[in-house]
């Protein structure tokens, strides 16, 4: 088993994720749940976490079916607005790899394909049309499956011009390949559903991204949520799309999943009439 070291120095993040909604008159309950807590693993470690809540409401945590960390609240006195505030501190490691590239024969099993089903079948927002599947394979060519996996994502970055508040998070991957244009969800999904359609078992991957690798320690720069893959070729890799690049200590992962219906940052059920969202806003900061 080999360990290859991948990306740049250690770092540590500040992550400030506020959002809110405001509603036309009060909201007598709403239930809401958050996925806002980056993970713990190999290639990060979660120093501090913590949620704030407006109005005041009691929190409990779980974690779901696809290893993401869940806050769940319910409010259940009149409110016009409602503000989450949560805050992470996370040390970011350069990437290693855990095991040796597999050739087709191996994701071709029928053990490796049970063991992924749930990363190789499509999901709404991940399907892709065969015209799209069947050019993916002429680029592909008859390479490894992981540098096929390369190869799909340069592709469908070539064909998806990165353009903000062109979709929005209802929009399915041929709707933005039909468009021509998206955002960092759509370029994920995007990716994943060709991945996918070739044989590949890839995921869904949310959280943030330091947007300048050169920020002094200390400098607080405004950020966003941010989508990328991974594709497993004997263990997983991880690729962000919009960017061209290998994931590093410059991102931070919140969660995994088939789609970004599985890990949205947050969602819930109220009583009251439409809100309106106040707006989100991502602080990064490099505390080392």
């Amino acid at each position: 088993m080999s360990y290859d070291s991948i990306g740049h120095s250690t770092r540590r993040l500040r992550v400030r994720h506020h959002t809110g909604i405001r509603y036309e008159t009060p909201v007598l309950a709403s239930y809401n749940e958050i996925r806002m807590t980056p993970l713990s693993d190999v290639a990060q470690t979660t120093l501090e976490s913590r949620v704030t809540i407006t109005p005041k409401a009691a929190m409990s945590r779980y974690w779901d079916y696809w290893g993401s960390q869940v806050s769940a609240f319910d409010v259940h006195t009149p409110h016009t607005d409602l503000v989450l505030d949560a805050l992470s501190v996370v040390e970011t490691h350069p990437p290693v790899r855990a095991a040796e590239h597999v050739g087709w024969d191996v994701l071709r099993d029928a053990r490796v394909r049970d063991t992924h089903v749930e990363f190789l079948t499509p999901t709404a927002h991940t399907a892709i049309d065969d015209a799209v599947l069947d050019a993916a394979r002429n680029v592909a060519g008859s390479r490894s499956p992981t540098a096929v996996a390369r190869e799909v994502v340069d592709w469908v970055r070539e064909q998806i011009a990165y353009v903000t508040g062109s979709t929005g998070v209802h929009t399915v991957a041929m709707e933005a390949w039909t468009a021509r244009k998206g955002v960092c969800q759509d370029l994920a999904h995007l990716t994943v559903g060709v991945l996918r359609g070739l044989g590949i078992p890839a995921r869904y991957v949310s959280g943030y991204m330091h947007p300048d690798p050169h920020a002094e320690i200390g400098t607080t720069v405004i950020g966003e949520s941010h989508a990328w893959v991974q594709w497993w070729d004997g263990d997983w890799t991880s690729f962000d799309p919009t960017n061209g690049e290998p994931v590093g200590p410059d991102h931070v992962v919140v969660a995994r999943g088939r789609d970004y219906w599985d890990v949205p940052p947050h969602k819930g059920v109220y009583s009251g009439p439409a809100g309106t969202a106040l707006g989100v806003q991502v602080e990064v900061t490099r505390l080392a």
